[in-house]
């Protein structure tokens, strides 16, 4: 199913609607269940009141205790409904059980919402000499119950659905020695309005959660607005952002993960502009570089005079010659596009890698070949890539230097990094164009009128930096040394000898049985490659 009809909903939204609900669940199991423990403690309340009222019965009958005259205004909400005072022998004991019950009735005063009365032989006798809450007697099928629960000589300790409402009572019975009548006392608390109370107290909080959560939904969102602002203003600057115009940067503030994402996206973002602008870069030079071949063979081909066998041979070769320097250009492109992807690399060791890649210079004719210095050491390279690039800079001095002169050759371990390089003895780069050297199919003017497609400097720099690593180069009218630099691994590296080539400027240079050399810029390097 397409959710392209479907309007979105915002984040903002999201994360108010997520804030609020969770909020109100919790507001809600909260109060859900403060309200059940309160009215559990209130029922157990009201309980404790009635039984209190039992114990102040009992003293009375028995003349051992002297309960209070009234109650407090605290019945209804659980509090004490009856008092009584410490147990004391009064002396004066009931000698029948209407004195009893006229006792009881008249010194134990019902509180709010309490109500009694005293049943003898199941007649309703006595009530009590103040005002109720409400009239027990008026409800005589409570009052059968009460009287038949009691009369068997049980106290009993109920609830009651009556005409009045939910009761919450107690029924003692009352007999007195000598004395045939039985009486029956019963008190009762109106259960359901201490209820209510607590209710009350509920619809109250519950009043108040919704504001809490009216306010938390209004702060909420001007917060989230404020939070996600700066993921508005990322999709309006990538929304303006496009391939011809890559320059602008989103703003960064906070230090948030927010921000760290702007970062992110601006580190992108200029990620993909250097490869559109490397990519414009290559397509000029490259239209630039395959504009003269074609206009070459163009020419000669609508000059030709197909009559004159001569002609169709001289032009036929000279296309031949035209379209594999064509050829050549392609192939040089599509391995400069492959090492500037990431490389598998390996530890290799640099002596034995030395020793093979010098028995293939050897191959090169022309040239008089000396290994000068092998390093020990162990670096991570990929052996097929390093070894390209540096029979690369061989190719390079074979082709530069005059016929029959030394090409030297070696690596040279330093603290960290390895230098492989080739000294020739040619007529060495121009001032100016060490960094034009490097840069595709950027050439040096140096006399000699040799052809090259211009990108074999360019991919030795660019598998330097798959590397890690950079070219390194020193070049006087005497000779020219270029070297690949790349780190060791360091649990193999010897004890640390003078810096690399390339390293800050306030080191010392190497002291060693090779010339002193410098090396351009780094930066410059990794921007660049091409032949000299």
């Amino acid at each position: 199913m397409t959710r392209t009809g479907l309007r979105r909903i915002s984040v903002r939204s999201r994360i108010l609607a997520v804030i609020l609900i969770v909020t109100a669940l919790g507001m809600t199991v909260s109060g859900v269940t403060a309200y059940l423990v309160q009215r559990d403690r209130t029922i157990a309340g009201l309980d404790a009141d009635l039984l209190a009222t039992v114990e102040a019965a009992r003293g009375i009958v028995t003349g051992t205790s002297a309960p209070a005259a009234s109650t407090d205004e605290g019945g209804a909400t659980g509090e004490s409904t009856g008092g009584s005072t410490e147990p004391t022998e009064t002396g004066t004991v009931p000698t029948s059980v209407l004195d009893a019950l006229n006792g009881i009735l008249s010194r134990i005063v019902p509180g709010r919402h309490e109500s009694s009365v005293a049943l003898i032989d199941g007649e309703v006798r006595l009530l009590p000499g103040v005002d109720t809450a409400f009239d027990l007697e008026d409800d005589p099928a409570f009052m059968t119950r009460a009287w038949e629960e009691a009369s068997g000589g049980q106290v009993t300790l109920g609830t009651a659905i009556t005409t009045v409402g939910t009761l919450r009572y107690v029924a003692v019975p009352v007999t007195i020695p000598d004395d045939p009548a039985v009486g029956v006392f019963v008190t009762a608390i109106d259960a359901q309005r201490a209820i209510d109370e607590v209710s009350g107290a509920f619809l109250t909080y519950a009043g108040l959660a919704l504001a809490s959560l009216g306010a938390i939904g209004v702060i909420g969102w001007f917060v989230a607005g404020r939070l996600l602002s700066p993921l508005r203003t990322l999709a309006e600057t990538a929304s303006r952002i496009t391939a011809q115009d890559l320059g602008e940067r989103i703003p960064v503030t906070g230090r948030d993960d927010v921000s760290t994402l702007t970062e992110t996206v601006n580190a992108m973002l200029d990620r993909i502009d250097e490869a559109l602008t490397s990519q414009r870069q290559l397509l000029d030079d490259v239209r630039h570089e395959l504009k003269t071949p074609i206009t070459i063979v163009r020419g000669h081909l609508e000059l030709l005079d197909p009559t004159a066998p001569d002609d169709v041979r001289s032009v036929r070769e000279l296309a031949i010659d035209e379209l594999d320097r064509m050829a050549e250009l392609v192939n040089d492109i599509d391995a400069l596009a492959r090492v500037e992807t990431r490389v598998v690399v390996e530890p290799v060791d640099v002596g034995d890698l030395t020793a093979q890649v010098f028995a293939k210079m050897q191959a090169i004719p022309g040239k008089t070949w000396v290994l000068s210095e092998t390093a020990t050491a162990v670096a991570p390279l990929s052996t097929s890539r390093i070894t390209q690039a540096w029979l690369q800079l061989a190719d390079n001095a074979a082709k530069y230097a005059p016929e029959g002169t030394t090409v030297r050759v070696g690596s040279t371990a330093y603290s960290g990094s390895v230098e492989l390089w080739v000294a020739d003895e040619g007529p060495g780069i121009p001032a100016g164009a060490e960094k034009r050297i490097f840069e595709r199919f950027g050439r040096a003017d140096t006399g000699r009128g040799i052809a090259g497609s211009g990108l074999g400097l360019p991919i030795v720099a660019a598998i330097a930096r798959a590397h890690g690593g950079y070219v390194s180069l020193d070049s006087s009218s005497s000779g020219s040394r270029f070297g690949i630099v790349v780190p060791t691994v360091e649990a193999a590296a010897p004890p640390p000898p003078p810096p690399a080539p390339g390293f800050p400027e306030d080191e010392e240079a190497p002291t060693a049985n090779t010339p002193t050399i410098t090396s351009t810029a780094p930066s410059a390097i990794s921007s660049s490659t091409e032949d000299r």
